[in-house]
């Protein structure tokens, strides 16, 4: 039975079906994991196996920023792009000794410690640092082998009593063999608090010896859909390999949204949208959310359980904004458009839309921005007739719940609702409207779409199905198909994005640039020309 026709009581019924199934799952993949991660504390006494070559070649990063507390990352690998996904590294322990400081010259230092780097989890370090100070800047770096990481910036949240303005960016889609990610050597080069990832982080797709776009020679492991976790490992390997992407993770804390391409194209909840067996697409899942905390900046309680992995988060920002960080993979009924009214079906699921209400109405701060993996605005094509021209994988396949979404938002009165959005591969910037068929009905909130940082291609300006887009959509207010990222600045009355535009990336020299900027006034949900 193909997902897109199981009808909701079928599939709730499946659901159930399959708990034993994810249980055993959960416990194969786990215990493992866990019992890598009991030996995070310890490493003091434990010896370092001769290393071949330098071992920080994938970079370091931090993320979860809280007033107090920071996760540093690395992942030890001699040589990254190993068939096997292990890096080149030896089967053994690898005590990792890491150093936060109050300068960038590593002078100031103000924590330091041991953890311990296990072949169980890829030689990946997850060090949670606590007992900082709210709302600045310090600088980390690793030592393992006789060798030194580079020096990583992070900086922790805002005092919760504070209003302190903040700048953040975000990006997704970034497709390695489409190109170069030119995005990411600007992003790195701003001062900025926080960077999101909406989702897209790694491509399942096989990549051929040419390297696509990037024009480099690659191994015959590559060339194969990422089904395994030394597959996945070894793609995310690829991906953390590029020089522009690690000096963004290095430069500010990161937060993470996973999409599709991080598992399977278009999958949702328990199911392929390609077929095959339930048990196998958990055992796909399984790996692909393993690889993905290997090599992320979360937190160690954020392991998953075999194929259940807890994605979607609240980071506060003072009493200036509240991220919502949603997961809108993993709870999803089936995609099918003709039943996008049905009020049984759910985008978020019942547990995770009843936490993002509660999160919305309980939040002080003065922007709540939620971010998205997919389109919420709805999207009518012209060069599509009838329900065809709605695309089943955004919240217009889900038109109930995005209903029920923003009525409860404006029932509990929330200040300055925000979304910013990944997936599309185009920028757009849209208000919310009540009711999509009403165009005079009132505007609930604004969206900003990011496009994507490669996967495209080089795209261009305009194109002819976004000025059908402009033309059937009033709500509509921007469109633009370069690729790039979305740089915001909050303050307590404006909230500004510029879309970061580059002209190419199909080659390493492109020059990146500010497309347009939009302007959203504290308690006044329209767009406006900056």
């Amino acid at each position: 039975m193909r997902h897109d026709q199981v009808k909701p009581d079928q599939w709730r019924s499946l659901l159930d079906s399959r708990a034993s199934r994810r249980q055993m799952l959960m416990y194969a993949t786990g215990v493992a994991g866990l019992a890598a991660l009991g030996q995070v504390p310890a490493g003091a006494t434990d010896r370092t196996p001769a290393l071949p070559a330098n071992p920080f070649t994938l970079g370091v990063s931090s993320g979860d920023p809280r007033p107090d507390s920071v996760v540093l990352w690395t992942r030890l690998a001699t040589e990254p792009l190993a068939d096997d996904g292990f890096g080149g590294m030896p089967r053994a322990k690898v005590p990792v000794r890491w150093e936060v400081a109050e300068d960038d010259g590593m002078r100031r230092v103000v924590r330091r410690g041991v953890a311990t780097a296990t072949p169980e989890l890829a030689h990946a370090v997850h060090v949670e640092v606590d007992g900082l100070r709210p709302g600045r800047e310090y600088w980390y770096r690793f030592t393992a082998g006789g060798e030194t990481s580079r020096v990583g910036r992070t900086k922790t949240a805002p005092d919760p009593r504070w209003n302190s303005e903040i700048s953040f960016a975000y990006a997704s889609c970034q497709q390695w063999e489409s190109g170069f990610y030119t995005a990411y050597r600007d992003m790195a080069a701003q001062d900025l608090d926080l960077i999101g990832h909406l989702g897209d982080y790694i491509y399942e797709l096989a990549i051929g010896a040419t390297g696509g776009q990037r024009r480099t020679s690659l191994s015959a492991a590559h060339n194969a859909p990422t089904m395994t976790l030394s597959q996945y490992r070894l793609r995310y390997a690829l991906v953390n390999s590029d020089p522009d992407l690690q000096a963004a993770r290095a430069a500010a804390p990161w937060f993470f949204a996973l999409d599709d391409h991080d598992v399977e194209d278009n999958w949702g909840a328990d199911l392929s949208p390609t077929g095959g067996t339930p048990e196998n697409f958990l055992r796909r899942r399984a790996a692909a959310f393993r690889a993905c905390f290997e090599n992320q900046p979360m937190r160690p309680s954020s392991l998953p359980a075999g194929p259940d992995l807890s994605m979607y988060q609240r980071i506060p920002y003072g009493r200036l904004a509240t991220f919502h960080v949603l997961d809108e993979r993993q709870f999803r009924s089936p995609a099918n458009i003709a039943a996008r009214l049905d009020p049984g079906r759910t985008m978020l699921g019942e547990q995770q839309a009843a936490w993002l209400l509660d999160g919305l109405g309980r939040s002080r701060s003065t922007w709540n921005i939620m971010a998205n993996q997919v389109q919420m605005f709805q999207l009518d094509r012209l060069t599509d007739p009838g329900l065809q021209q709605l695309n089943p994988d955004t919240w217009d396949g889900y038109a109930a719940e995005r209903d029920r979404l923003w009525a409860g938002i404006t029932q509990r009165k929330v200040a300055n609702p925000v979304v910013i959005t990944g997936d599309a591969h185009v920028n757009c910037a849209a208000e919310l409207k009540a009711d999509f068929a009403d165009p005079g009905s009132p505007t609930v909130g604004v969206e900003f779409l990011g496009t994507s940082i490669t996967s495209g291609g080089n795209g261009s300006d305009m194109t002819a199905g976004g000025t059908e887009w402009l033309a059937a959509n009033p709500h509509l207010k921007f469109f633009n198909s370069q690729r790039g990222y979305i740089r915001c600045h909050v303050a307590r009355d404006t909230m500004r994005a510029d879309y970061v535009v580059v002209d190419k990336v199909t080659t390493p020299d492109g020059t990146a640039s500010v497309r347009k900027s939009f302007v959203v006034e504290s308690g006044r949900p329209s767009l406006q020309d900056a």
